[in-house]
């Protein structure tokens, strides 16, 4: 961001100050509208500097399709690639990797799935936490007639049995073309998983996707010391703006084992008609479909500043602190027969894991009440929460106890589903609450979902 078009308050110590004079400033819009957001990892609040800053750009500049010399063109492109080069510089990663541009984290990971050389002789590994769109490489997998295996987590804890995927991965070491995908951060319990593994992983022959698109809004990833062969993240997670737009990484060592199974404008270096012949780019334009969202690209850049002058050590530091009033806050609330009223699934402290908290509410009896109760009482209020099973089955599966056998009676006995109908099906709760703070969340937003949630005692 250039010096002075920023509207963060000047203060040296990130403090509390600083925190509400920038919601002041930046996120005003909160509470002028009576906001209380609570669904950061579902997407993070745009700065309205961004905005300011953006619009300037795209007022005064003219713009042309990359793909060509002329001058709009060449402007557009050596703004893309200004943004290209802080993505890498911001994740260390500008000696070793090539950044893709994708539409989203889901459109990262398919490129990964689709290009994967996978065979007979091949494994997929997958944590049971994953988001749908890692779980769905299980596909390009087994149309290849290749192997994939779950890794079970623990039920107290949601984490990972980590003497379980070691077994796995030695046992499937000899295999060829192996791949262990992975999230640095569950996008449902918060828990943060053990970036270890991907060194384990490599050391036992393994290639290993992170998933990072829950993790880097909150927290530092550093390339060089986590040097993942493929990492996924998408941006307006982090700061709000631009949507639709994510990236690849991809490391250069690992470049030529994507096998890409067609081509595309702007991915080829040329291509006959007369002859089915082509040469595709030997850069990360190789994946890069079409024409890029070049108007929207260059903004990455601005948003990647702007976490940069607050401090990603400061973000982390002060959202792990909103995530321990609220659990200490979750633990005090009581029923009058001293019953818990939150039942929060996975960790209930702070270690390892970030702003992001799943529980049902219960009643006095311990019995959930529906989720769909709770965010319609929660909309009545203007507090955004998110409900459901949040694109992440495992973790919904190990927390309501559903075993593989009432998956398979409900799937062959149904062609369409849903919660409601699955639930009324299996007689078994499906869903949860989830919330999660972020750097703009303050004590009165805290204060307020409390009061709200005490507000189901009896």
């Amino acid at each position: 961001m250039e010096v002075g078009t920023s509207k963060q308050p000047n203060l040296l110590k990130k403090d509390e100050l600083y925190f509400e004079l920038l919601r002041q400033t930046d996120f005003a819009r909160l509470d002028t509208n009576n906001q209380v957001y609570f669904d950061y990892t579902g997407g993070n609040l745009y700065p309205e500097s961004l905005i300011d800053q953006h619009y300037d750009y795209l007022k005064n500049k003219v713009l042309g399709n990359p793909h060509s010399t002329n001058p709009t063109s060449q402007l557009s492109s050596q703004k893309v690639e200004e943004a290209r080069n802080k993505v890498l510089t911001y994740f260390n990663a500008q000696d070793d990797y090539f950044c893709v541009f994708t539409a989203n984290a889901s459109a990262a990971l398919k490129i990964v799935g689709e290009c994967y050389p996978f065979q007979e002789d091949s494994s997929l590994v997958l944590f049971a936490d994953n988001h749908n769109s890692v779980n769905g490489l299980r596909e390009f997998c087994k149309s290849k007639k290749a192997s994939y295996e779950y890794c079970p987590m623990f039920y107290d804890n949601l984490r990972v049995d980590e003497q379980r995927l070691n077994e796995i991965l030695v046992r499937h070491s000899a295999r060829k073309e192996k791949l262990l995908a992975f999230p640095a951060q569950s996008n449902v319990s918060g828990v943060k998983h053990d970036l270890k593994w991907i060194d384990k992983a490599q050391k036992l022959g393994w290639d290993v996707l992170l998933d990072a698109a829950a993790y880097v809004p909150t927290s530092p990833l550093d390339l060089k010391a986590h040097p993942a062969n493929f990492v996924c993240v998408s941006f307006y997670k982090i700061f709000g703006f631009p949507t639709g737009i994510g990236c690849l990484f991809i490391r250069k060592d690992t470049f030529k084992k994507l096998q890409k199974p067609w081509f595309a404008g702007g991915t080829v270096a040329f291509a006959a008609v007369n002859e089915p012949m082509f040469k595709l780019i030997k850069n990360h334009e190789r994946f890069e479909d079409g024409t890029i969202n070049y108007l929207q690209i260059p903004a990455i850049k601005n948003g990647l500043d702007y976490i940069e002058e607050i401090g990603i050590a400061q973000i982390n530091q002060r959202v792990e602190q909103h995530t321990a009033f609220l659990l200490q806050s979750f633990k005090n609330l009581k029923h009058s027969n001293g019953a818990n009223i939150i039942g929060i699934y996975g960790p209930k402290d702070t270690i390892s894991r970030g702003g992001t908290i799943i529980f049902n509410v219960l009643d006095k009896e311990g019995h959930s009440i529906p989720f769909t109760t709770i965010e319609e009482e929660a909309n009545k209020l203007n507090i955004s929460i998110r409900t459901g099973c949040f694109c992440n089955p495992g973790v919904d599966e190990i927390n309501n106890c559903l075993t593989s056998q009432d998956i398979a009676k409900y799937y062959t006995a149904r062609e369409d589903a849903s919660y409601l109908d699955m639930i009324n099906f299996l007689g078994k709760m499906r869903g949860a609450v989830r919330i999660s703070v972020g750097f703009i969340t303050n004590q009165k937003d805290l204060d307020i979902l409390v009061k709200f949630l005490k507000g189901f005692s009896a």
